[in-house]
């Protein structure tokens, strides 16, 4: 009997054992914001209770599975959500796990990624802004990556989304505090086996100072994805930022600047940022920013500018408020403000 025992035990160790080198995560954020929105350019102030006022709400899965000898396989696959109204996706016949869906392997060389994942302009602008990913609230966001419907004919600078499809990324251990994601995107268009996304973007670490960039050579489009086929840009569209940032203490202050072109336009869209993080109190902070993009060939410019205030009421859950003016040449002006709610779970 006690032999049994002592077998039995080993193999609930065992089994144990196994069971902790695999792990799933069910993870997400919910953000909500009560305010009105006016874009430089819109007829009308708009009121509403929307979703996503500094982070694009989400929820999904991601696991990982420690292989032996340094290597693990890894997946993830997350979704966009509307929280105000709990549809799907972050605009109409946005696919279900548009915001990741993937599995790599990673462990001493790095990491290799098959599927959809982030695009390279995505995470440098994020983590190279006051405001990170906020696409309803950061001024270098949304002059990068939304483009307005209102007659002003104001395009995005990045043009193929912040996410890509079909990918292959091959990302390099750290060394130091640098790292480098490098990106091929396949086209997947019949006929048209040329055409492809390239890119590689960068992060440095190094104690207060961050320094992070960008770039990107574009012909495939990433939306919309309802049909799950590829759909092709018209031109080669290319797409670089550079990124700073240096935390002093009392303040952090944020400077980039880049260049978005295309081979069927002289025009140029040139970009810069002035921004800055303030902490106020042991659990907020005053967020600032200002962003210009300027038209070479046009001549048009806009201007943004967000003034906000963040306050952690815990690890995982933030209350804010924002104020954002927004300014398009010969263009009435926008403003907008917004208080909201951000969970992470």
């Amino acid at each position: 009997m006690h032999k049994k025992m002592i077998t039995l035990g080993a193999a609930l160790l065992c089994a144990a054992g196994a069971h902790a080198q695999s792990s799933v995560q069910f993870t997400g954020i919910v953000d909500t914001f009560a305010g009105a929105m006016k874009m430089a350019g819109d007829a009308n102030r708009q009121s509403v209770v929307d979703s996503s006022g500094l982070t694009t709400s989400w929820f999904g899965f991601k696991g990982t599975e420690d292989l032996g000898g340094g290597l693990k396989a890894n997946f993830a696959v997350t979704s966009f959500i509307k929280s105000d109204t709990g549809a799907q996706g972050r605009f109409t016949n946005d696919a279900l796990f548009s915001r990741d869906a993937n599995v790599s392997l990673s462990g001493d060389f790095g990491t290799v990624l098959l599927g959809r994942w982030m695009a390279p302009n995505f995470l440098p602008s994020v983590v190279g802004n006051p405001f990170g990913d906020s696409f309803t609230f950061s001024p270098l966001i949304l002059h990068m990556n939304v483009p307005l419907f209102n007659g002003t004919g104001w395009t995005a600078t990045t043009p193929a989304d912040t996410g890509w499809s079909n990918q292959i990324v091959y990302s390099t251990p750290r060394l130091g505090g640098f790292q480098a994601n490098l990106q091929y995107q396949f086209g997947e268009v019949p006929g048209d086996n040329g055409k492809k996304n390239i890119g590689a973007n960068f992060f440095y670490f190094g104690g207060p100072l961050t320094v992070t960039g960008f770039y990107e050579r574009d012909q495939i489009r990433n939306y919309p994805l309802a049909s799950g086929a590829s759909t092709l840009i018209g031109a080669t569209k290319k797409d670089w930022a550079l990124h700073g940032a240096y935390d002093f203490g009392m303040v952090k202050p944020f400077l980039s600047y880049g260049q978005a072109s295309a081979d069927n336009t002289a025009d140029k869209a040139k970009t810069v940022q002035l921004g800055a993080s303030i902490p106020a109190g042991p659990a907020g902070k005053v967020l600032v920013d200002w962003v210009q993009t300027e038209k070479t060939l046009t001549g048009v410019k806009r201007k943004t500018a967000t003034l906000g205030y963040d306050y952690n009421m815990s690890k995982r859950t933030d209350v804010y408020a924002m104020y954002m003016n927004d300014r398009i040449t010969d263009k009435t002006t926008g403003n907008s403000f917004g208080v909201g709610i951000r969970h992470r779970f």
